[in-house]
């Protein structure tokens, strides 16, 4: 049996293609997702581009954010059947015995393999899953909706575990992308004031900013965290990665308030970080997410407290791949989401 994938297959820009691959076989712990949705995420179009700079493994099918119906199960595995809807988690590859793993934090052990970079992704009609990742996708949320569950992980862990957000809050947000914009609407339904600043190319994702009640910006970004006292907000999420928007964020938070770096960028800083320094500001990483982080973010789904229905742009066949790609690339919408079975 064979399946068809969308496959980088190589580190060069454009090294990108549909392939036939054989069927996905599951192991005992595994039970087989036929894929219903699945999130084009910005490291996918880094990864289309070139511009990747994490490990990756070559060739790989693409695709980390998804969810869909299990078709077969494993021997080991138990309170899971054939015809359940199921959204999975990324760490494809964990170590168990890490101590790390063993705290719950398995997104941050150094032996973690995550899917659609180092280990065979969902952008294909089928997907082995283990059974430690799996979490119930409640009817009431669309499987397009599923697919999204993973970047508003990553925002959650990004503003409520690694940030420091209270109701009355400033916080602003460099990077008006998927993450950059669940950030905002995050920090939100804490009870903070949000700004999102990006570029006058992004005005259609800023579109999506106001959506979802959040400032958008393209300048000005210091003078509007200055407005409340003149000392700066109380924190900022870079979302952008690139060494100009950590400079951004040192700049507009205020003395002793907090920084969470959630953007990815190879580029060095080329700028002092005395600022920070006199300023006392906290500069926090933050990365990917655990169990406890998906029980939740599935729930405010499940509730409609969490609605990403402004963010995604349209939904695309697994065929069209290139067009999804190139629509999100061109920051025409904020999100693309693929259907591997359309």
């Amino acid at each position: 049996m064979s399946d068809t994938a969308l496959v980088n297959y190589a580190p060069e820009p454009l090294s990108v293609e549909l392939r036939i691959v054989p069927e996905a076989e599951i192991a005992p712990d595994e039970v087989l997702l036929e894929v219903q949705a699945v999130g084009v995420c910005g490291s996918d179009l880094h990864m289309w581009q070139g511009s990747a700079s994490w490990p990756m493994n070559y060739p790989v099918v693409l695709g980390h954010e998804f969810c869909g119906i299990i078709r077969d199960v494993g021997k080991q595995v138990t309170g899971w059947g054939v015809g359940d809807r199921a959204v999975s988690e990324t760490a494809a590859v964990v170590d168990p015995d890490s101590p790390l793993t063993r705290q719950g934090l398995y997104n941050l052990d150094p032996g973690r393999r995550g899917y659609g970079a180092v280990v065979d992704g969902a952008m294909r009609r089928y997907a082995p899953v283990p059974q430690r990742i799996l979490h119930r996708l409640p009817d009431p949320v669309p499987f397009e909706h599923g697919a999204l569950t993973e970047p508003c992980c990553v925002a959650y862990n990004a503003v409520v575990n690694n940030g420091r957000v209270r109701p009355g809050d400033r916080v602003l947000v460099v990077g008006p992308g998927p993450i950059g914009i669940l950030s905002g609407m995050m920090a939100k339904m804490c009870g903070a004031e949000v700004a999102v600043i990006g570029l006058p190319a992004d005005e259609m994702r800023l579109e999506v900013v106001r959506a979802v009640g959040c400032t958008a910006l393209t300048e000005g970004a210091a003078e509007w965290a200055m407005q409340r006292d003149g000392l700066g907000c109380d924190g900022v999420i870079d979302a952008a990665g690139a060494s100009s928007a950590l400079q951004l964020a040192i700049d507009a938070v205020r003395p002793s308030g907090w920084i969470s770096k959630v953007g990815w960028g190879p580029q060095p800083l080329n700028f002092s970080l005395d600022a920070a320094v006199q300023k006392n500001v906290t500069i926090q990483g933050s990365f990917s997410h655990n169990w406890p982080i998906w029980e939740r973010i599935i729930a405010m789904m499940a509730s409609g407290q969490l609605d990403v229905t402004p963010l995604i742009g349209g939904t695309w066949k697994l065929g069209e791949w290139k067009d999804a790609f190139e629509t999100m690339y061109a920051c025409k919408i904020a999100k693309a989401v693929l259907i591997p079975g359309g």
